[in-house]
């Protein structure tokens, strides 16, 4: 909104100042700050307002070290994060911008998604909360949204290099919403396309009408028989992930600042035609808008951390973590990094495979032996350390240093090819 307005005033009355949100570094400087002060002042008034409802955590005895001292505390905080993402976006975000649209409506429904199971939970008193189909259904139908729009929506696009450049050394060069790009861009040719980035191959892109078209030409017209399917299984599995990782407090909240760090630099990359140049990637745009939504969603978490590191005073709930996981996978699809999901996301990731072979291996011991096995003390994987004696703050400390690990190596596949 903001941007409209000031961009409306600098092109019809040259207002002092207002030439600044057409920088996207500066948009995304604003939404970190304005996302922080709506999480760390909006935050402390809604845990009180939960606490004075006494929405609290009904938590289970699993026999996990200070697990019961968590019984009562406020949850349903993702509203918070939903809140520092938001808002910040629309008020410094290009809202024609087709991917910041599609942002916005993904975190709305899948952030809907998670209240509606807390609110079951808490309010009804049912502790299974929203029936797991009726959870998918909802996951399917984001993906469904986010899949159609960008496989048909004809602002969704690639620019790609059809030959060497022409531009003499030290051309001038110019910075246009956000976008540092030569004047003659006529060596750039704007498609359409299925493309996406496969890590560590050089000339790395794959087309998912590659899967098609080596049948015959034309089937291309049917790639979304694949690309709609795959999709929707990203964003599933990768909310489920987030959501399965929200079991220690700033576990999945800490994660996930992480993993947004990591998509906001390969957001402005992709977006910018001098980087992605350089680089050899997919020039993407447009794309650099999202630099903002992320940048908000990042300022969410951090901001959110402070009342949900250990001991969390709050707990995100599926409200929260259902939408970051959603989120995150969304993100990355759009900007065609889906196939890095495994590297940055590998928390999310090791966290899904602990819960599938723990259970998947319990049923086969049972079935063979006649009484199930297990591989982990306990699953998801953080309570099999939390059993082993270690500290709540440690484990989610190691974890935490181990997405930064994978962060870094999601961001070096640039080079290594």
């Amino acid at each position: 909104m903001l941007y409209h307005l000031f961009k409306y005033l600098n092109n019809h009355f040259d207002f002092p100042g207002s030439g600044l949100f057409e920088f996207i570094s500066f948009k995304a400087a604003l939404s970190v700050i304005t996302s922080l002060i709506i999480t760390l002042v909006f935050g402390g008034k809604l845990i009180r307002f939960l606490h004075k409802k006494q929405v609290g955590e009904t938590v289970r005895d699993l026999g996990l070290e200070g697990q019961l001292e968590k019984s009562g505390t406020p949850t349903m905080g993702g509203i918070i994060i939903l809140a520092g993402i938001l808002i910040p976006t629309i008020l410094f975000a290009d809202l024609s911008n087709i991917y910041i649209q599609l942002m916005l409506v993904s975190t709305v429904l899948l952030g809907a998604i998670g209240f509606i199971d807390d609110y079951i939970k808490v309010f009804k008193k049912n502790k299974e909360g929203l029936a797991g189909r009726f959870k998918v259904f909802g996951q399917i139908a984001v993906g469904l949204i986010v899949a159609s729009s960008l496989y048909f929506h004809s602002d969704v696009t690639i620019k790609s290099k059809v030959g060497e450049a022409n531009n003499p050394v030290g051309i001038e060069q110019s910075e246009v919403n956000g976008l540092l790009s030569f004047e003659d861009e006529s060596n750039w040719v704007e498609t359409r396309s299925t493309k996406t980035t496969i890590p560590f191959i050089k000339n790395n892109e794959f087309d998912y009408s590659w899967l098609l078209t080596w049948i015959s030409n034309d089937l291309e017209k049917y790639t979304w028989i694949i690309f709609i399917p795959l999709v929707i299984i990203i964003v599933t599995a990768v909310s489920n992930g987030a959501n399965i990782t929200d079991g220690l407090d700033g576990l999945a909240t800490g994660t996930s600042a992480i993993i947004g760090t990591t998509l906001a630099i390969f957001a402005y990359l992709s977006g910018n035609l001098v980087f992605a140049d350089y680089l050899n990637i997919l020039f993407i745009p447009e794309s650099s808008e999202l630099v903002i939504f992320i940048s908000s969603f990042v300022g969410a978490c951090i901001g959110f951390l402070w009342y949900n590191s250990y001991p969390a005073k709050v707990f995100m709930g599926d409200t929260g973590s259902l939408a970051l996981g959603g989120i995150i996978a969304v993100f990355a699809i759009a900007i065609r990094k889906e196939l890095l999901i495994p590297v940055f996301c590998g928390v999310f990731l090791i966290e899904n495979l602990s819960v599938i072979l723990q259970v998947s291996y319990f049923k086969y011991t049972k079935k063979k032996f006649g009484e199930g096995r297990r591989i982990f003390l306990m699953s998801p994987i953080h309570h099999h350390y939390q059993k082993k004696g270690v500290h709540e703050a440690k484990i989610v400390a190691r974890f935490w240093i181990l997405g930064i690990l994978l962060a870094v190596l999601s961001i070096v596949t640039l080079k290594i090819r």
